[in-house]
């Protein structure tokens, strides 16, 4: 099994959204906002090869949205999705499978593109998609809060297609070696992905842990609908990768995509060391 990150590119969001109740004196020395309270964030994708599966699992925002949506999240950079898939050698022929986390704009996106005539179609189109039920009908059925965040255009295209298949249980063995857990602080159903391989064991956070700088238990998104379920699997999570030695996978970390954790000297558990994926599978 080989890892691979996939960058999406970047773009903007709201550092006291981000940071929820940590004060801005304490989180802008991790990421510095700009003028308009603004920090800049990853859409860091993971690529999967095992055998002849060619996993995605997430796909950034896509380039399909309006100016006014763009003007609003600033997506920047050189990085594409299919531009970083083909410097790993990968056409979106080859993807065989495109595992979504939840279905937020920024972790969805890149899972449906636009054609020139206006059509919405899957971007790998030789691909299952998977999601997980209970979300999927979440996301059908948005709340006020979060319906910004779930623009349909990113996912219903796939199940008018038939491509889309669900994960029906928390620690279902998706593929070999991969196993998908549900979470629930962030938003409903969400899905977290443990790999297991001869290079050791990866959890791939999504949005249950977004960066690094989100690692401290008290640093939790205003996003979260249940902050207090965050912290409680955060907490249990966060224990396990000390406990165990579990590599971290973060999405949206501007730098670091990969770290392991430990207990310092208060007891608290912190980064310990940034890891290269690129080292560990070269």
């Amino acid at each position: 099994m080989k890892l691979s990150f996939i960058h999406a590119g970047n773009f903007k969001l709201d550092g006291g959204a981000m940071f929820g109740v940590i004060p801005k004196r304490m989180w802008e020395k991790l990421n510095p906002a700009d003028q308009n309270n603004l920090c800049s964030w990853s859409m860091r994708c993971l690529l999967i090869e095992e055998g002849k599966c060619k996993i995605l699992v997430d796909t950034g925002m896509g380039d399909k949205q309006d100016d006014k949506f763009k003007s609003i999240f600033e997506p920047f950079g050189p990085q594409t999705l299919l531009g970083s898939l083909k410097e790993q050698g990968m056409n979106p022929e080859d993807i065989t499978d495109v595992f979504l986390t939840h279905l937020h704009f920024d972790h969805c996106g890149g899972a449906v593109s636009r054609k020139e005539n206006g059509e919405l179609v899957p971007t790998f189109p030789n691909a299952t998609y998977w999601s997980s039920r209970k979300h999927w009908d979440w996301a059908m059925n948005p709340n006020a809060r979060e319906a910004a965040s779930f623009l349909k255009e990113n996912f219903v295209p796939l199940l008018e297609a038939g491509v889309v298949r669900f994960v029906e249980e928390s620690g279902q063995e998706v593929f070999p070696g991969v196993k998908a857990e549900f979470f629930f602080g962030h938003t409903e159903e969400m899905m977290g992905l443990h790999i297991n391989n001869d290079k050791g064991r990866f959890f791939y956070c999504a949005d249950l842990i977004p960066s690094s700088f989100h690692i401290g238990l008290p640093y939790i998104m205003a996003y979260d609908l249940r902050p207090l379920e965050t912290l409680t699997e955060k907490t249990r999570l966060l224990t396990d990768a000390v406990e165990q030695g579990i590599y971290l996978l973060f999405e949206h970390d501007p730098a670091t995509g990969c770290a392991t954790v430990h207990r310092n000297e208060k007891g608290r558990i912190v980064l310990a060391e940034n890891i290269s994926l690129n080292d560990l599978f070269s």
